[in-house]
């Protein structure tokens, strides 16, 4: 992974003493609120519900042992004692005093990590595939190009005051999107063409929130030593048209919309004529600069070993068929450690279990550890003899939850417990899902099936592409949730159609049961949830729902 050089540390430290005099010249009263409030949001900092959220930048979802641990060691310090991963592969703090946070930012630049442009209308961190770089089928390693992008677009000075936040993911799987680029304001295709030469696919316009789009293809084969100047001039154009005076219309996608995607592909190709080939131009020699960052461990020559024909405990099983993926180098496995154990809260993690986990990557994982936009971690590099030893760990330290890609590896906003723009709250309704499941013993009969629930509009918990996708909503006072239906991240993205009238929290359990019956009496053969939607549309299931719920 990439590692810092005297540039990149110099750059840290100064921003952290920078704003170590903004805080403290705001604790005085020398600078007011509106003042402060765009340097806070400049180092990551939200004033939420109850207290000040930190968000901690993670690169693409990157860390190294001794990071994790620097991050226990300040939610011990400094929070209370767990950190929560987002679905842009952060780490949020939700409780650190605002006096504390220029001590925090300090601790954090020791071990090479910062909260720059976590928050704000910048661009934020790039995000792509938990398993980049380990895949058999995959085009190449992404997180070069998101190392790339990273250093060109943090500090960037025309950039730092876009008209809204802007967010970028990068896939290069042909046949998996773990990255979900299409619901991104840019997003990246890597692919090959029949010449065997990288090119990028560019998507741009696609976002949730309150008007969820699918980006539109702007180009097709875009050539990496261009790939910074095209961006560059996508980033231009918004910047000049994108719309300042009302924020629920300055996303780039209501901009694309209102252009026309031939005629905003039209002006990027426009402006790109004033920066292609000059000193944005990607050279061989940086591209390799960089890619050597990311080399492959120093595997071993291992035989891969078949744990159907070995005596093992069920559990264990259950654990290895939804919990580890196949791995490009003979004799190891992807393991993800599932953040989603019943009647916690959807991506949590205690400072004891990131100190686990670090020794765990240090022993097991060449001592690296990715974040997931499903909020859950990645072992990258776990040989398949350890499997079972890694696993019998994992159990008392409840990350060895066996539900990676099944219902109950629910994606979850903060809500209303934390969050001040929450119109409801959105854990406890995560929490009885995921007991009713377990009630009803389906999880694994379901097959794949992805639930998202989102506390507002803003969709932080990516509501509109859940399989099922639930978002609480504000009525005269009271939270009440609307369902959707058909969503999905993966190729050919999609958003959810809405169920029909909303319900309350008390009766979400029982919709949630009701649209699972109407699967299971209807699906064909070993089809999957979305498989069955598609063939019956949506209306057996409005009318089972709204026949059986009162």
């Amino acid at each position: 992974m990439y590692t810092y050089d005297t540039y990149d540390q110099t750059l840290v430290d100064e921003r952290v003493a920078q704003f170590r005099d903004q805080t403290q010249r705001f604790l005085d009263g020398r600078l007011s609120e509106d003042a402060f409030r765009p340097l806070r949001l400049q180092n990551g900092l939200y004033i939420q519900r109850y207290a000040p959220m930190l968000r901690i930048a993670i690169p693409y979802g990157q860390l190294r042992s001794d990071q994790l641990r620097q991050l226990a060691q300040i939610t011990r310090q400094y929070d209370r004692g767990y950190g929560h991963v987002s679905t842009r592969q952060n780490m949020q703090l939700n409780w650190p005093r605002l006096e504390d946070v220029p001590d925090i930012l300090a601790e954090l630049a020791k071990v090479q990590m910062h909260a720059i442009q976590t928050s704000g209308n910048c661009i934020r961190n790039t995000t792509t595939d938990p398993y980049a770089g380990r895949l058999a089928h995959e085009v190449t390693d992404p997180r070069p190009w998101c190392e790339i992008i990273r250093q060109w677009s943090t500090f960037h000075p025309e950039f730092s005051f876009l008209p809204r936040k802007f967010k970028i993911a990068v896939n290069a799987h042909p046949f998996e999107d773990r990255a979900a680029i299409a619901v991104h304001d840019i997003g990246l295709q890597i692919w090959r063409n029949t010449a065997g030469a990288l090119r990028f696919k560019v998507l741009v316009g696609g976002g949730l929130g309150r008007t969820p789009m699918i980006g539109a293809f702007i180009h097709d084969d875009l050539e990496p030593e261009h790939l910074l100047s095209y961006l560059e001039a996508i980033l231009r154009v918004y910047n000049r048209f994108g719309r300042r005076d009302n924020k629920y219309k300055a996303r780039i996608k209501i901009l694309v919309k209102a252009m026309g995607t031939e005629a905003f592909a039209a002006s990027v190709h426009e402006a790109w004529q004033d920066l292609k080939d000059g000193p944005l131009t990607l050279t061989h020699e940086e591209i390799e600069r960089v890619s050597a960052h990311f080399h492959d461990p120093a595997y071993q020559k291992l035989h891969p070993i078949d744990w159907t024909q070995i005596t093992v405990p069920e559990g264990f099983k259950s654990w290895y068929r939804q919990n580890t993926h196949e791995h490009k180098q003979a004799g190891y496995r992807v393991v993800t450690l599932s953040l989603k154990r019943p009647g916690l809260s959807p991506g949590d993690i205690s400072s004891e279990q990131m100190l686990a986990v670090a020794d765990l990557a240090d022993r097991y994982s060449f001592g690296q550890i990715r974040t997931t936009h499903e909020q859950n971690m990645v072992l990258a590099d776990v040989p398949q003899s350890k499997l079972l030893e890694l696993w019998e760990k994992l159990l008392p330290l409840g990350l060895a939850t066996a539900n990676i890609g099944t219902i109950t590896d629910i994606i979850c906003c903060p809500g209303g417990d934390f969050c001040s723009l929450a119109n409801a709250k959105s854990i406890p309704i995560a929490n009885r899902i995921q007991v009713r499941i377990e009630e009803l013993d389906l999880a694994y009969d379901l097959g794949p099936l992805t639930l998202n629930i989102s506390g507002c509009m803003n969709a932080c918990g990516h509501h509109h592409i859940g399989n099922i996708g639930i978002l609480g909503v504000d009525k005269k006072g009271s939270e009440f949730y609307q369902i959707s239906l058909g969503g999905q991240s993966q190729i050919n993205a999609q958003i959810g159609a809405i169920l029909g009238p909303s319900f309350g929290a008390d009766e979400i359990p029982d919709v949630i049961e009701e649209i699972l019956q109407v699967y299971l009496d209807n699906r064909q053969h070993h089809e999957t949830f979305l498989d069955t939607y598609h063939r019956i549309g949506i209306e057996p299931f409005k009318e089972r729902v709204y026949a059986h719920v009162d």
